[in-house]
C-alpha cells in the first residue's frame, strides 16, 4: 500500500469521524426540542478494485418508528382537546355551587339549593302571611335564585365566547404548521434529487407535525419524492403548498397564518348566533377551504374541542337553562303568581328558536323578579278579609312547586327538544318533572359533563404517557450515550491524525532522501 492511498484513507478516516461528532453534537443539542427525532450517521466502506480506499458518509437516518409516531400524533390530539375542553368548563364548575355529605344530598349555593330556598320561603309565608319579614325573604330568595341562574348563563356564553375566539387563533397557528410543513417538504425534495442529506429538514418538518398534532386530529403520509400529505381524522386532505391544489407557489411567503384556512373572529357571541351548516350567515363563521365549508371534517387537538365547546357543549347548557327559566315562569305564572318575569312588558313566549322576549333563546339571561312584587311584597298575601292571606303562598306550594302530573304535563312541561336558535339543541331528560327535578336534572347533567371529560383526560394522558416513553425508547435521544460515543468519537479522530501526521512526516522524509 503506497503513501497517497494511506494519506487518503485516514483523511476519509477523518471527515467521516467529524461527520458522526457533528450528529452527535446536533442530537445532544435538541434533547428536548419537542417533537426532535435522534439521527445516526451512516459510514460506509469505500472499496475500488477490491481494495479498501477508505470511508465515505452517507445520508444521516432518523431514528424513527412510523406506527408509533402515528398513535403518538392521534393521542397529542385527543390530549390536547381533552385539556382544553376541561379547563374550560372549570369555570362552569366553580358557579355550580357545591355537594357535602356522603349521600350528596346537602348542597350550597347550587340552582336546586337556591329554588329549595324559594320554596322554603314560600312554607315561611304561608305559616305568617302578615309578616313583612316573611314577605320579604320570599322575594330574597328569588332574587338569589334569578342572581344564580344570571350567572351561570354569563359563564356560558363568557366561555362560548373564549372559545371562539380560541378556534380563531388556532386556525392562524394551524395554518402556520401547514405551510412549515409544505415549505419544508419542498426543500425535501429538492435535496433528494441532488441526493443530499435531508435527515436536519426532515426533523424540522416533525417538530412542525408535532405542533399541528396538537391543534387537531391530522394523518401524515410521505410520498417517495419526500412530499408530505396531510389529511384530516376523516380523510379531508389539507394542502400545505398552492401547488397542491394547481395554484402558484408565489401567493405568499411561507411559512403564511391566513393560508390555507380561513375563519372571520366574532367578538360580541349571543345565544341567537350559531354557526349554519346550510351556508347562511347566522352570526358564527365556517372554517373554509378554497371556498367550502369544512368545519365538521376538523376534529379532536384544540381547534376540535373549542368548535365542539362553541356549536355543542355550551348552546346544549343554554338550551337547558332557558328551557328551565321559561318552565319557572310559567308554573308560577298558573299557580297565580307572576313572581318571575320575562324582563319585559311582552308576553312569555314558548317559542323555541326566537331569541328572548321573542321566544327561549337567552330567556335565562333576562330573567327577573317582578317589579311589582319587589316594590309591594305585601302583594303575595293581599287578597284574604283582613288585608292578608296565605291562598297565594299555598297555591305556589300545590301548583308551581308541585312534581304531579297536572302540574307538570302538558303545556307545564318543560321544553327538552328542538331548542336553540337552530333548533338542534335537546336538554336530555324529561320535561314532565318538578322545578326541583328539573334543577337537579340539569345541574346533574352537566356536571356529567364535567366530570366525564375530567376521567376521560386522566385515562387519555396515562395512555400518552406510556406512548411518548415508547417513542422516546426510539426516537429520543440518550445523551449518556451520545457523550460516550462523543469520547470514542475523539479517540478516533485522533488515531486518524496520528496516520496523516505519520504519513505527512515519512513524505517528507522521503523528498529529502530525493534532494
Amino acid at each position: 500500500m503506497d503513501l497517497g492511498l494511506s494519506l487518503n484513507i485516514a483523511t476519509s478516516g477523518l471527515k467521516t469521524i467529524e461527520n458522526e461528532l457533528s450528529t452527535a453534537s446536533n442530537n445532544v443539542t435538541n434533547a428536548s426540542t419537542p417533537g426532535y427525532v435522534s439521527e445516526t450517521a451512516n459510514t460506509s466502506s469505500t472499496v475500488v478494485s477490491g481494495v479498501g480506499v477508505g470511508t465515505t458518509s452517507t445520508a444521516n437516518r432518523l431514528n424513527i418508528s412510523k406506527p408509533l409516531q402515528d398513535a403518538l400524533y392521534q393521542q397529542n390530539a385527543h390530549v390536547s382537546g381533552l385539556t382544553a375542553t376541561s379547563n374550560s368548563l372549570a369555570a362552569v364548575s366553580a358557579v355550580q355551587g357545591t355537594t357535602t355529605g356522603s349521600d350528596g344530598a346537602n348542597t350550597i349555593g347550587t340552582l336546586t339549593n337556591n329554588l329549595q330556598n324559594v320554596s322554603t320561603a314560600f312554607v315561611s309565608l304561608s305559616n305568617t302571611p302578615q309578616n313583612s319579614a316573611s314577605q320579604q325573604g320570599v322575594i330574597s330568595a328569588a332574587q338569589t335564585l334569578v342572581s344564580n341562574i344570571h350567572t351561570l348563563s354569563s359563564v356560558y356564553q363568557a366561555q362560548r365566547q373564549s372559545a371562539q375566539d380560541a378556534v380563531t387563533s388556532t386556525v392562524s397557528g394551524i395554518n402556520t404548521d401547514l405551510t412549515t410543513i409544505g415549505q419544508l417538504s419542498q426543500q425535501i425534495m429538492l435535496a433528494r434529487s441532488s441526493h443530499a442529506d435531508t435527515a436536519d429538514l426532515a426533523n424540522k418538518r416533525l417538530e412542525a407535525m408535532q405542533s399541528l398534532s396538537n391543534k387537531l386530529g391530522v394523518n401524515f403520509t410521505e410520498k417517495p419524492n419526500g412530499d408530505m400529505q396531510v389529511t384530516t381524522q376523516d380523510g379531508t386532505r389539507l394542502p400545505t403548498r398552492p401547488d397542491q391544489l394547481g395554484l402558484s407557489d408565489g401567493q405568499f411567503l411561507a411559512p403564511s397564518t391566513t393560508w390555507p384556512l380561513s375563519t372571520k373572529a366574532t367578538a360580541n357571541l349571543t345565544p341567537s348566533m350559531y354557526h349554519a351548516t346550510d351556508g347562511s350567515d347566522q352570526g358564527v363563521s365556517g372554517i373554509m377551504l378554497a371556498g367550502k365549508d369544512i368545519t365538521s371534517h376538523l376534529t379532536d387537538g384544540t381547534l376540535g374541542a373549542n368548535l365542539t365547546l362553541r356549536d355543542s357543549t355550551y348552546p346544549q347548557m343554554q338550551a337547558q337553562l332557558d328551557a328551565f327559566s321559561y318552565t319557572l315562569i310559567n308554573r308560577f305564572n298558573t299557580a297565580g303568581v307572576s313572581l318571575f318575569t320575562n324582563g319585559s312588558t311582552q308576553p312569555l313566549s314558548s317559542d323555541p328558536t326566537k331569541t328572548a322576549p321573542a321566544g327561549l333563546v337567552g330567556l335565562s339571561s333576562q330573567l327577573s323578579v317582578s317589579d311589582t312584587y319587589q316594590k309591594t311584597p305585601s302583594l303575595l298575601t293581599a287578597d284574604g278579609p283582613d288585608g292578608h292571606s296565605s291562598t297565594l303562598a299555598n297555591a305556589v306550594l300545590s301548583k308551581a312547586m308541585s312534581g304531579s302530573l297536572e302540574a307538570t304535563s302538558g303545556a307545564l312541561a318543560a321544553p327538552s327538544s328542538a331548542l336553540g336558535p337552530d333548533s338542534t339543541q335537546a336538554t336530555g331528560y324529561d320535561g314532565t318533572q318538578s322545578l326541583v327535578q328539573l334543577a337537579t336534572s340539569l345541574t346533574t347533567s352537566q356536571a356529567g359533563v364535567i366530570s366525564q371529560t375530567s376521567s376521560t383526560l386522566s385515562t387519555a394522558t396515562s395512555i400518552q404517557t406510556s406512548l411518548s416513553t415508547k417513542v422516546s425508547s426510539v426516537s429520543g435521544v440518550d445523551v449518556n450515550s451520545q457523550m460516550a460515543a462523543i469520547v470514542a468519537l475523539k479517540n478516533s479522530y485522533s488515531a486518524n491524525a496520528k496516520v496523516v501526521s505519520m504519513v505527512q512526516s515519512m513524505f517528507s522524509t522521503l523528498l529529502d532522501a530525493v534532494h
